[in-house]
């Protein structure tokens, strides 16, 4: 049974989620999954995979990799496609059901979780025949806490400050190396009627900014130690972040808690904003090759030289196994398959947003976003994955997002907020 089977058809957004106070287990049980109960042993051809890439481009691109493996392997896959935000939310419950036997998630700490609570197929073996293609550390992402494999890494992507070319030529902007010269280009921006792009409707485009506000500001070991809920929410090193995001918040587009990412894409694509941080993914919104040549972007800019900029937020984007999948070999002939260069460049052939993980994917046919994504990913020494990746998926949904989005309407309100997360990430983090 899929996903979008257990919620009877219709997305949820985040937002109602929170507006009704339903965590991940309280959400589902509503949906009534808990009463599916598991699956075992089916001897079918089918192929059951569990899918968030529920936007145009994405979809598009996982259905073409799924055809080319069903095409050469004779094998049924079947895609239940779900809204990207609702699947977020509701994998707690989902996967305690009955999933399906492929599930697209991500690396790091969002799959440790899973692992650990008992709910992921363990694919070591499919690791023993593929792991010569990967990084170390992109091993190292795919791996529990017990050292043993639970995903596949299909691409990833760099979070940056992305502009047009044209735009900054027409008004003489510079590319800001330094956080003082960022906010001076913001307020140069507003002063030419175009405002920073902000989006944050579904709660998590947030994480981003604060992912590197703090890793520019703290450095990447303080926050993935924040994330792993070993330092302090109302510590004065995180109310420093808060008042160094609180200078640009003025040059933001306003209603932004009422504006899909989509939207604030659709922003920089017609010139009504100045710059925009998001992910690569971005660019799937600029759908015209005049207007993808004319994107560019920057790296987040430096605020404490003795920290430096060697940090990048580059999501890890890739696919688990349920714990017993109706087919267990067929998911893992599929996961092999994924986990191959072929997959992975047949992936970015529709979707050029990404960059292919594989050591022996091609780049041949990178363009120039893609290029520039990779050499970036390539030069920093610390990754991090995205706050509600490498942070318990619990505290990131149902704490972080709300207290985040209450900064964005009350900034000078952030003490008693930051005083709240730190009471409700013990009570979250102790269980």
């Amino acid at each position: 049974m899929s996903l979008q089977e257990h919620l009877g058809g219709a997305p949820v957004s985040r937002r109602s989620l929170l507006a009704g106070g339903l965590g991940l287990g309280g959400a589902l049980a509503v949906g009534g999954l808990a009463g599916c109960g598991g699956g075992s042993g089916s001897a079918s051809q089918t192929i059951t995979v569990g899918s968030s890439a529920s936007d145009a481009v994405p979809k598009k691109a996982t259905a073409g990799i799924m055809k080319a493996f069903s095409d050469k392997n004779g094998a049924t896959v079947k895609i239940n496609t779900v809204d990207h935000n609702t699947f977020q939310e509701q994998i707690n419950n989902y996967l305690q059901g009955r999933p399906d036997d492929v599930i697209t998630w991500f690396a790091g700490y969002r799959m440790r979780f899973f692992a650990k609570k008992g709910l992921l197929g363990d694919i070591s073996d499919v690791w023993t025949q593929v792991g010569s293609q990967f990084s170390s550390a992109m091993k190292k992402a795919s791996t529990g806490e017990d050292g043993k494999q639970y995903f596949i890494p299909l691409d990833n992507y760099a979070w940056a400050v992305f502009y047009r070319k044209s735009v900054f030529q027409q008004h003489g902007y510079e590319v800001p190396k330094t956080w003082d010269q960022y906010v001076a280009l913001s307020a140069k921006m507003q002063k030419d009627n175009l405002p920073v792009a902000f989006a944050d409707q579904d709660g998590w485009p947030a994480f981003g900014t604060f992912d590197y506000l703090n890793m520019r500001v703290n450095g990447y070991d303080f926050h993935v130690s924040l994330m792993a809920g070993k330092e302090a929410w109302d510590s004065p090193k995180v109310a420093k972040v808060f008042d160094t995001w609180k200078q640009i918040l003025p040059y933001y587009q306003t209603g932004a808690l009422g504006r899909t990412w989509q939207e604030g894409a659709q922003g920089l694509l017609q010139k009504k904003t100045g710059m925009y941080l998001l992910g690569g993914f971005v660019s799937q919104q600029f759908t015209n090759k005049e207007d993808l040549d004319d994107l560019d972007f920057f790296p987040f800019p430096e605020i404490d030289s003795t920290v430096g900029t060697d940090a990048v937020e580059a999501p890890i984007d890739g696919y688990m196994m349920a714990k017993r999948p109706k087919n267990e070999a067929g998911a893992k002939k599929l996961l092999t398959y994924l986990s191959s260069a072929a997959a992975e460049e047949g992936y970015l052939k529709v979707d050029p947003s990404n960059i292919a993980v594989n050591n022996g994917a091609s780049s041949a046919g990178y363009n120039a976003l893609q290029k520039k994504q990779q050499v970036l990913i390539a030069q920093a020494k610390s990754i991090s994955q995205f706050l509600d990746r490498d942070a318990d998926p619990t505290f990131a949904s149902t704490v972080a997002i709300p207290s985040f989005q209450d900064f964005l309407k009350n900034p000078n309100n952030i003490a008693s907020t930051l005083k709240k997360m730190e009471a409700q990430k013990k009570s979250i983090y102790s269980e």
